[in-house]
């Protein structure tokens, strides 16, 4: 019995939760008004290390996010001239729930359920009302020189990114920032997830680039340039990135 009823109670909170979510999408994704993408930085290792490169970034940091958005929707024509401001909140000094990845329905719904429950929680932003919130979970690339997957979910319109606490690596965290970003509005990726190769023709900047390689460009959710069939390369920065027709598809630039 106890169980029916928790079970119910979830099924409840999820109806709200996707009512909730589908309006807030509806609205994101008209383009006829600007979102607002607010970034909070967490010191994932809590080292010093990591603490002054968080104390040292600045809104500017990730103003490169909101240009690529501008360059692309003007290229796609879509209503607004500035789709997205990216702002800057203080440091989080807490860290969202692990992820579950056991296969089992109901923990990823439960987890999905925390994650938003806790972002919640803990949005510390004085400013504008986010429509966008990226949890920055910044590492020491001495201690942490690979980092675990990343994170961005359409219901809730939030995203979890593991990024470096490096100023070399700066331009290739607004990659990572941005394509988590474009995943809580509904893009999805284009890379085999085995190889993590991008996957022709939607995860190609230039698909109809002849001799195909190598690739200038990576199309944001391919998430690398290809240089040919077997390799790619991650892009120093989003000036080396463009959105693909697919894409612009999910985000409703293109019919």
């Amino acid at each position: 019995m106890f169980k029916a009823i928790r079970v119910t109670v979830l099924l409840l909170i999820l109806v709200v939760v996707a009512g909730v979510t589908w309006m807030t999408k509806y609205r994101a994704l008209k383009w006829d008004s600007t979102l607002d993408v607010v970034i909070y930085p967490i010191n994932a290792d809590k080292t010093e290390t990591t603490g002054a490169y968080i104390a040292s970034l600045k809104r500017e940091t990730f103003q490169p996010i909101a240009t690529l958005m501008q360059e692309e929707g003007k290229r796609y024509g879509i209503a607004t001239n500035e789709p997205i401001r990216v702002w800057l909140a203080p440091e989080l000094d807490a860290t969202p729930p692990a992820p579950s990845f056991n296969g089992n329905v109901f923990s990823i719904m439960m987890w999905s359920l925390k994650l938003r429950f806790w972002a919640w929680q803990h949005d510390q932003f004085d400013g504008t009302k986010p429509n966008i919130r990226l949890f920055a979970l910044f590492h020491d690339p001495a201690r942490t020189p690979v980092l675990a997957h990343s994170l961005g979910l359409e219901k809730g319109m939030l995203g979890v990114a593991n990024v470096f606490a490096s100023q070399r690596q700066a331009g290739s965290n607004n990659v990572v920032l941005a394509h988590e970003m474009l995943h809580t509005l509904g893009a999805t990726d284009k890379y085999d997830l085995q190889t993590t190769l991008p996957i022709f023709p939607d995860g190609y900047a230039e698909p109809q680039k002849t001799p195909r390689y190598p690739q200038d460009s990576a199309e944001l959710m391919g998430g690398r340039i290809p240089i040919s069939d077997a390799r790619a390369e991650i892009p120093d920065d989003l000036t080396q990135c463009v959105i693909g027709a697919a894409t612009a598809r999910e985000l409703r630039w293109l019919k």
